[in-house]
């Protein structure tokens, strides 16, 4: 039986440098006052799609069923709604500002399309 022989010395590692931590995106706002649903909506979808994860969307609103339909957009989409608050600047009228999240979709299940096609029971 051979005896074992000692691993040879280990060199230590260098030093870890500091990682600077990743500046956060800039926000986009998208200024949907004055437009009525479903386009605020539409816009937040179109503008949620050209941007990368983790960008913060500020929506501006008047229309009152912007309340209800953003949030239900970003549930079903899976984006984070992470403020809703009302505005009113003096004389101006009151409007909606909302701040969301982008996160990243799901992959669509294969034969999923992109949703444009047309059913053969539409016709």
């Amino acid at each position: 039986m051979n005896p074992i022989e000692p691993l040879p010395p280990i060199e230590p590692l260098p030093p870890i440098e500091p990682v600077q931590p990743i500046e956060p995106l800039p926000p986009i706002e998208l200024d949907a006052r004055g437009l009525r649903c479903p386009l605020p909506v539409i816009r937040l979808a179109a503008a949620a799609r050209d941007t990368p994860v983790g960008t913060r969307i500020i929506v501006l609103a008047t229309d009152p069923a912007a309340r209800h339909d953003i949030p239900a957009w970003c549930r079903m989409r899976n984006h984070e709604l992470c403020e809703m608050t009302e505005v009113s600047e003096g004389a101006h009228p009151a409007y909606l500002r909302f701040v969301v999240l982008v996160r990243s979709q799901p992959p669509k299940a294969a034969g999923a399309g992109n949703g444009r096609e047309r059913s053969s029971r539409a016709m």
